[in-house]
């Protein structure tokens, strides 16, 4: 039997196989995390209301929160903070938070930044946001249920009148 294949210097070897194990690690970085892309976070695009289910996490709505003083208002007309259960992101000069409606004039505000790495919480399972990068996941009052994350989110007091949601920092 003759011998076909050709020989391989020890450099060529050595970068082919740098280039193997470097793809390698690229494709585990993408899917470590919960089986997704940080670029690419799990939550499917959902009304931000309080659903959710077997499809994962849904995205939560976005409102634009104004700073002034020491306070974030936000209009809760025509958002998910319509209803009972409801809850959404908002974003403004002062932070992000995550305000959901407990109650028919009461509402939690919470930090929406992750005590884990620092990503966005953008993502809710019924009354669970959820961190779209490790996967940690946070009860409506900010405390942790299922790490990596192991402290939980700050809250902030809330008042509403007039269908304005006031946060006060």
């Amino acid at each position: 039997m003759s011998d076909t294949c050709t020989p391989v210097s020890r450099r060529r070897f050595c970068a082919g196989a740098c280039q193997v194990t470097s793809g390698a690690t690229v494709v585990s970085l993408f899917t470590a995390c919960g089986g997704s892309s940080p670029i690419s976070p799990t939550p499917t695009p959902g009304g931000g209301g309080g659903g959710g289910g077997s499809s994962g996490p849904s995205l939560l709505g976005k409102l634009t929160g104004t700073f002034a003083g020491s306070t974030v208002r936000v209009n809760a007309a025509g958002s998910a903070l319509e209803t009972v259960g409801g809850a959404v992101l908002v974003e403004s000069t002062a932070g992000l938070f995550l305000v959901g409606r407990t109650d028919a004039n009461t509402f939690m505000a919470i930090e929406a930044v992750c005590t884990h790495e620092g990503c966005t919480i953008t993502g809710t399972e019924g009354n669970i946001y959820v961190c779209p990068c490790h996967g940690s996941r946070y009860d409506r009052s900010g405390r942790v249920v299922t790490g990596p994350a192991q402290s939980a989110l700050r809250q902030h007091a809330t008042s509403f009148a007039a269908g304005i949601v006031t946060i006060a920092l």
